[in-house]
């Protein structure tokens, strides 16, 4: 009688929704296969994986996930600092443009003297004119910091496709 009892790992990861193919590519590379899948949150989700115990060259396969995980949050993080500077810069710069026609108005409405008037909307003009460049400002810096970025994400990219050619390869393997 043959005995095709196969024991299986387990593992849960939290992700976020728009990486969820990436994600599953990436484990399915090392022998895993996707169980289930839960939503959390607004854009979360809790993903199942199993993969065999007794799978082939599992040390391997392990080393070369872990450099694959860490090379896809290099990839992340690099895909969040093309946005990070320029949107901290737009908000302030967007706060201090509302503060300076908040100040414009104020002083419209506070203090009972035509200077101050003429002040008060030349100041609220000002205010408007900069909110309205925050958003082009915004962009121009995005765009010079996406160019600057983008050929290192390329690279990063590029090593975790050859991490994941590595790992189905090794699945493809047997032992000698």
């Amino acid at each position: 009688m043959e005995n095709n009892f196969v024991a299986f790992e387990y593992m849960t990861k939290t992700i976020k929704a728009n990486q969820l193919s990436q994600i599953i590519d990436m484990y399915e590379s090392f022998g895993w296969e996707v169980t289930n899948q839960t939503p959390l949150m607004l854009d979360k989700l809790n993903v199942t994986f199993k993969r065999d115990r007794k799978i082939n060259h599992k040390s391997e396969l392990k080393k070369i996930e872990r450099k694959a995980e860490e090379t896809l949050n290099t990839i992340n993080t690099l895909n969040t600092s093309k946005t990070l500077f320029s949107s901290i810069f737009a908000f302030c710069f967007g706060i201090i443009s509302a503060l300076i026609f908040g100040g414009g108005i104020s002083l419209v409405m506070v203090v009972n003297s035509n200077l101050a008037l003429i002040f008060g909307i030349i100041l609220g003009l000002v205010g408007i004119g900069l909110a309205l460049t925050t958003y082009p400002i915004y962009k121009l810096l995005k765009n010079k910091k996406s160019k600057k970025v983008q050929p290192t994400i390329e690279d990063f990219e590029e090593k975790f496709a050859n991490l994941l050619e590595q790992g189905n390869n090794l699945l493809k393997t047997e032992f000698i």
